[in-house]
């Protein structure tokens, strides 16, 4: 682990921005279980109990990117669901995005806490959480402390996220809950760290992890930042296919049209970029102000990238 210190701020950030996808890692398909259990998004067989409430929080951002409804279901998860870790870990997430250092620190102690007591009763997911925990603890202490004080300390705490996601895998290699998360990972692992191969991490995420759209969604997210824009537009548009009404994976499609159509210096790229960014922003009401000022931002660029392009 000790290569890892070089990049562990960027690997904090990286997955922290994508913590909806990489720390939650879910959303909830239409699957039946029996009524004890409020639905498992993760497994099509031997469901684990998530609570209703967790789980609508799970359809409102991750079919529908629809942020004020999350919150509300999360906040609902709390009072009734106090034992279910991804509930404390979405709202860590949120409370990341918003800038809210407080929340995020209160939230990814909640998060360790009930992961570790998780352990006892469900030994797969206790573990995958506590690890969940530790990785948001780290991303704490680099935040309040800065990289060059806090790195010693996220460092550790990587090392912990590393131990329990092991302790993890030894129970289930093949869990779908676990695959998503690790393969998310060690997918921003690889495309930080020099010389690394990414194409373990995405065939983890292609063969083991579930849901598929998530799947999809992080490796295009992986092949955008290799710059293999072509492949990552396919895994983009399925993702599409799979959460049509989601405005953030229409962001993530004009982001690769955009750097692609820049690449090839085609106008025709860039149009499409444009609309796409304009397809997210349809739903702007319902996304954190944060990423839509962002969206905005980067559509504006791709604007002036094809009035540039015209000269």
């Amino acid at each position: 682990m000790t290569k890892l210190f070089p990049t562990s701020q960027i690997v904090f950030t990286k997955l922290t921005k994508l913590a909806q996808a990489t720390l939650t890692a879910a959303a909830a398909l239409n699957l039946w279980v029996t009524p004890s259990l409020a639905g498992d998004p993760f497994r099509s067989s031997e469901p684990h109990e998530i609570g209703a409430n967790t789980e609508a929080a799970f359809k409102a951002i991750f079919q529908q990117g629809n942020y004020p409804a999350a919150e509300r279901y999360l906040k609902q998860a709390l009072e009734k669901e106090p034992n279910e870790p991804l509930a404390y870990a979405m709202q860590a997430s949120l409370a990341y995005a918003k800038g809210d250092l407080t929340g995020l620190n209160n939230y990814s102690k909640q998060t360790l806490e009930t992961g570790q007591k998780l352990i006892a009763n469900d030994p797969l997911r206790g573990n995958l959480y506590t690890a969940v925990g530790h990785f948001f603890e780290g991303a704490v202490i680099l935040t309040r402390e800065g990289t060059v004080k806090g790195a010693p300390q996220a460092l550790s705490r990587l090392r912990q996220v590393y131990k329990y996601l092991d302790q993890a895998e030894a129970i289930s290699p093949k869990d779908p809950e676990l695959n998503l998360l690790k393969g998310y990972m060690d997918l921003m692992l690889s495309v930080s760290l020099p010389f690394a191969n990414p194409d373990e991490a995405i065939g983890r995420l292609e063969t083991s992890a579930a849901p598929k759209y998530l799947a999809d969604r992080g490796i295009a997210i992986g092949y955008r930042d290799l710059k293999q824009y072509s492949q990552a537009l396919d895994y983009a548009n399925q993702a599409i296919n799979g959460t049509p009404d989601n405005p953030e994976v229409y962001y993530l499609k004009a982001q690769i049209l955009k750097q692609q159509g820049r690449r090839e210096k085609s106008q025709q790229l860039l149009r499409e970029a444009i609309a796409n960014f304009d397809k997210a922003l349809t739903k702007k009401s319902q996304l954190p102000a944060s990423l839509v000022k962002q969206i905005e931002r980067e559509r504006t660029s791709a604007v002036n990238q094809l009035n540039n392009s015209g000269r």
